[in-house]
């Protein structure tokens, strides 16, 4: 009787690990995807925290040299993403259609990014006089958006 049982047991413990081991896969993907990611938008904020200095400097105001400067660094991060973050994903579509959507797409963490950059602006002396905080800011609110979308809808696997 404890041989069947243990027989019988077997197949459900061997089931369990299997579809354990299928669910981990994707997550053991994504994660080192998300830390590429990060890096990415490390370096995109750079170029978007450059860009928006030089055109402060260059007389710009804040909110329209804002919107330069997130072009930049979107087109900077699309680049770095689809060589590096997701280079494995389908290169079914043309590069300009593929930017199109990442810019599409990432214009709802664009919401988030610029809508917390705007209200630190407006609302925090600081980050008024420092606008580099807001873009920091901004950044890391949009980031987690932009990944899931991204992942999802622009360089699929």
């Amino acid at each position: 009787m404890c041989l069947q049982q243990s027989v019988g047991r077997a197949p459900a413990r061997e089931h369990k690990s299997a579809t354990a081991r299928r669910q981990k896969r994707p997550m053991q993907k994504m994660i080192p995807q998300f830390l590429r990611f990060g890096v990415v938008g490390t370096v995109g904020f750079l170029v978007d925290a450059a860009v928006l200095t030089a055109l402060l400097w260059a007389g710009f105001g804040p909110y329209g040299g804002r919107v330069v400067s997130y072009l930049a660094a979107a087109s900077t991060t699309f680049a770095l993403n689809r060589a590096w973050t997701f280079r494995t994903a389908s290169r079914d579509a043309p590069v300009a259609a593929q930017w199109g959507r990442f810019v599409a797409l990432n214009m709802v963490g664009f919401v988030a990014n610029y809508g917390t950059y705007a209200a630190l602006i407006a609302g925090n002396a600081v980050v008024a006089r420092y606008p580099v905080v807001g873009v920091a800011a901004g950044s890391f609110a949009g980031m987690f958006i932009n990944f899931g979308l991204s992942r999802r809808y622009v360089f699929k696997q």
